[in-house]
């Protein structure tokens, strides 16, 4: 009896190879920048074991090794992108590490503290599901006094137009009389500052101090390894999470 080809789609290869995430190699193939064969491929396009896959010409071949987890304090003015072409002041050129890395989710260009990075692309696509309800909490200033009704509405859920929804629930703490705390489950683009302007408020600075479980404790510009201990509370979280089903709003 003949073995059964196993096939798989052209962007869980990127991902499980540690090239980059699934969403990112939808992106590169809907740019016409991979090729199967010499041929651009269409987005779900499956390959076998035997098939050559090339990113800009330059052939991708799987190699087993250890994925590489790390924590960055992401300084004000770099930008969350692995495309090194574009963007001068990009996140990968800054952190100058020995093998491709890429960012968990984005933090906006004006914004600092913690984010994650990796070559695993399995555990970037869990994270970044919306339904996992991953918890992100970030210390904000605004321009003037925070008044209670400020930190109600904020925690109540704001309507974004632009967006076209509402964000959801979430817990918000007054510090001082500029400064609060905020704890997301979700990453809608800009979300905190588009909640803040809606309120008429206007972010003076924003820094991501805790994704889930691993806590920002690195100097600015600085990265680190996530510990044993770290990793192992991570994927019990990740784990936990794609269990439940959380249906589409």
């Amino acid at each position: 009896m003949a073995e059964e080809v196993v096939l798989k789609r052209i962007n869980k290869f990127l991902s499980e190879v540690g090239y980059c995430s699934r969403r990112e190699a939808d992106k590169l193939i809907e740019a016409g920048r991979v090729t199967i064969n010499g041929v651009i491929p269409e987005k779900g396009t499956k390959i076998a074991p035997e098939d050559s896959v090339a990113v800009d010409g330059q052939e991708i071949k799987y190699t087993k090794t250890a994925f590489t987890y790390l924590a960055f304090n992401k300084p004000i003015g770099i930008v969350c992108t692995t495309d090194t072409s574009v963007e001068k002041d990009n996140i990968i050129d800054f952190i100058n590490y020995p093998k491709r890395i890429f960012p968990i989710g984005r933090l906006d260009k004006p914004s600092e503290g913690l984010i994650l990075l990796t070559d695993d692309g399995d555990i970037v696509n869990k994270i970044l599901r919306a339904s996992n309800n991953h918890e992100k909490e970030y210390i904000v200033t605004v321009d003037k006094p925070i008044s209670q009704t400020f930190i109600e509405r904020m925690a109540r859920g704001i309507p974004l137009a632009e967006l076209k929804q509402t964000t959801r629930k979430c817990y918000v703490e007054k510090l001082s009389t500029y400064k609060f705390k905020i704890i997301l489950t979700q990453g809608l683009n800009r979300q905190i500052r588009r909640m803040c302007n809606y309120l008429n408020y206007d972010v003076q600075t924003l820094k991501r101090v805790r994704i889930m479980n691993i806590k920002l404790d690195i100097p600015i510009g600085k990265y680190r390894e996530l510990t044993k201990e770290e990793f192992k509370v991570l994927n019990n979280l990740i784990s936990a999470s794609t269990k439940v089903h959380v249906p589409k709003k």
